[in-house]
């Protein structure tokens, strides 16, 4: 039987990426951005989960009615994008009340099940948040990246596949816990673990690797699949950077798109929360 993947968007602007410095000059195109990502699940009759960060939902109301309207799920990927390495306990809670004001504004009373922590930004440091998104009433998080291989992001050891998450532990699984997580899942050969389900790793990558890769996966389990809009928007602006921060940032951007919507016509993809049986 074909499996059924988990397809995640995290609808921020282009200048949220931790490794551009904080820098944030004032060319706003989420929903230019967003749009073509729009069209091209409609085109493959595709619903997704939206992980949209509350300052972008605060600038574009009209954005987010149409993504709901579209009905892909609406899910928080924090209010500012910060990092929760940034963020204390309270700075957390006060980042989600905001988030949570701003989308009733827009619209109503909807459940808000799944969290999408800034930069993969959720290991044993930072569990506290988990506590946090209990309160507030999320059912998952899909933060964990089981793979280290920058000090940005990475929980050496944890699960691959969905599972119940410790609040102790994030890399091990408490059948009591609340709180389901959907860790990204790394392409596994021998010992060697291999990101390869979107953003740079998706840019980067070959497209014949990344279809033969992800069926590799699919023989024993769904995997998620995320994309920021501007990795897939031509006239996302460029800015002066390190050699390699500029090389993530920026590589493969002329062919995202393209690939995104090659992986589309080859793999079925649901939102998150149909996936884990939320609905």
């Amino acid at each position: 039987m074909e499996k059924i993947n988990a397809l995640a968007i995290d609808t921020e602007e282009w200048f949220h990426s931790e490794l551009l410095g904080g820098q944030r000059p004032p060319f706003f195109q989420v929903p230019e951005a967003t749009q073509q990502v729009l069209n091209l699940l409609d085109r493959y009759q595709t619903k997704g989960t939206f992980f949209i960060v509350g300052e972008v939902a605060e600038r574009h109301p009209e954005l987010v009615r149409l993504i709901f309207e579209k009905g892909h799920e609406i899910g928080c990927h924090g209010f500012s994008h910060h990092p929760l390495w940034k963020l204390s306990e309270a700075l957390f809670r006060e980042e989600l009340k905001r988030f949570h004001s701003v989308i009733e504004g827009i619209l109503g009373k909807i459940p808000i099940r799944g969290f999408r922590a800034p930069s993969f930004s959720l290991d044993n440091r930072t569990k506290w948040a988990l506590g946090v998104l209990i309160e507030y009433g999320y059912q998952y998080d899909a933060s964990i990246f089981p793979v280290k291989l920058n000090p940005l992001y990475g929980v050496r050891g944890a699960p691959t596949q969905p599972y119940h998450i410790s609040l102790e532990d994030v890399r091990k699984e408490d059948p009591c816990s609340p709180l389901m997580e959907f860790p990204l899942c790394p392409l596994k050969i021998g010992r060697l673990k291999i990101p390869i389900s979107g953003g740079f790793y998706l840019r980067a990558l070959p497209l014949p690797f990344l279809l033969w890769g992800l069926r590799r996966i699919n023989r024993k389990q769904p995997f998620l699949l995320y994309f920021h809009p501007w990795e897939g928007y031509a006239e996302t602006p460029r800015l002066k950077l390190s050699f390699t921060n500029r090389l993530i940032s920026y590589y493969g951007i002329h062919s995202a798109l393209k690939k995104l919507e090659s992986l589309l016509n080859h793999f079925k993809f649901a939102r998150v929360d149909q996936i884990l049986g939320l609905r």
